[in-house]
């Protein structure tokens, strides 16, 4: 029976060449699934996690801050037009306490028990309860418009990318056809003939949305689709439908919620600029472009009409681009690496 060299070692001689005769015990270590795995990695991203917190603060004062007011988001009060802020409890150190130019303008309008949080506007609508119904409207846009865009782009790039051959060339064609028209183009005709509302801009946000998730779905199918796991149910013959539902689309699941995520902010932007131009939401609603489009008007005397909307419109699309990079960074094995 032949001996290592190691064992001719004395104790001292094995210290110094680094090899130590003691008993290793192995450690089992708990683990866990890919969805917390991401959870944990994005929470750790700092930006991601800020984007998180401040997107779950907007949404709750979407949802909550007009219920603190009397005042609906479609009053108008002619007698109280252009109310400076005006905050209770803040009000005692000398700020926002209502008083513009060292005149308290609410006592000299006959409303010296009441508060605006944010204001009036021209026509003393209170502009804290329209911010914040505004928001809520800006956010339902875009989520519905951004979910037409998963359920059309997805079905569309699944189907381009996995039969292929002359149906992926025919579909890539008229994917080229349409992106060379511009979208904003295709939005304001589309607003021009149909009615004003919500479920119009939607669908405008929609016509040319869907293009930029077909094709990253696309190049993951045909990505994935020669995979094996792809052809051995192929082999077995399994209907094309199963395979797409079942095989493809749940290993192409991350970089559509990237995609949609990343989108988010893109359908908030574009409905604010068509609300900004006058082909938003219809009177009395309001959306975030609306009261941005409102507050331009006196900007230069009220610039508190125009920045606090502009302000919560830059912080949720802010916000939502680092969950989105964020996300992109948990989801994504090579980034995480990187």
């Amino acid at each position: 029976m032949k001996t290592t060299p190691q064992q001719h070692l004395s104790q001292e001689e094995r210290r110094l060449v680094g090899y130590e005769a003691e008993n290793y015990v192995d450690e089992n270590y708990a683990g866990h699934s890919y969805a917390k795995e991401v959870m944990l990695t994005l929470l750790s991203n700092k930006g991601a996690a800020i984007g998180l917190v401040c997107i779950l603060i907007i949404i709750a004062f979407a949802i909550f801050a007009p219920m603190t007011s009397a005042y609906t988001y479609r009053e108008v009060h002619s007698e109280i037009t252009n109310l400076p802020m005006r905050i209770p409890g803040i009000e005692q150190l000398n700020i926002l306490d209502g008083t513009r130019k060292g005149v308290d303008l609410y006592e000299s309008k006959g409303i010296k028990d009441e508060y605006h949080y944010f204001g009036t506007d021209s026509l003393g609508r209170d502009i804290w309860t329209r911010v914040w119904v505004g928001t809520r409207i800006s956010l339902l846009i875009a989520l519905l418009a951004v979910l037409l865009d998963v359920v059309f782009g997805v079905t569309y790039g699944m189907i381009s990318g996995y039969f292929g051959g002359k149906v992926d060339f025919i579909m890539q064609r008229f994917v080229e056809i349409l992106t060379s028209i511009p979208n904003l183009i295709i939005m304001m005709l589309l607003l021009l003939v149909l009615e004003p509302g919500i479920p119009t801009i939607c669908l405008a946000l929609s016509i040319t949305g869907w293009v930029n998730m077909s094709r990253i779905v696309r190049a993951q199918v045909l990505k994935i689709k020669n995979e094996e796991y792809v052809l051995a149910s192929r082999t077995l013959g399994a209907p094309a439908l199963r395979i797409l539902f079942k095989d493809i689309l749940p290993n192409a699941l991350g970089q559509i919620i990237i995609t949609f995520m990343l989108s988010v902010p893109s359908a908030i932007f574009f409905e604010a600029f068509l609300a900004f131009i006058g082909l938003g939401v219809p009177i009395p609603m309001a959306s975030l472009g609306t009261l941005i489009n409102d507050g331009y008007k006196s900007a230069l005397l009220y610039p508190s009409q125009v920045l606090l909307p502009a302000a919560v419109l830059s912080i949720l699309m802010l916000s939502f681009n680092l969950l989105g990079d964020g996300l992109r960074d948990a989801i994504d094995p090579q980034m995480r690496t990187m």
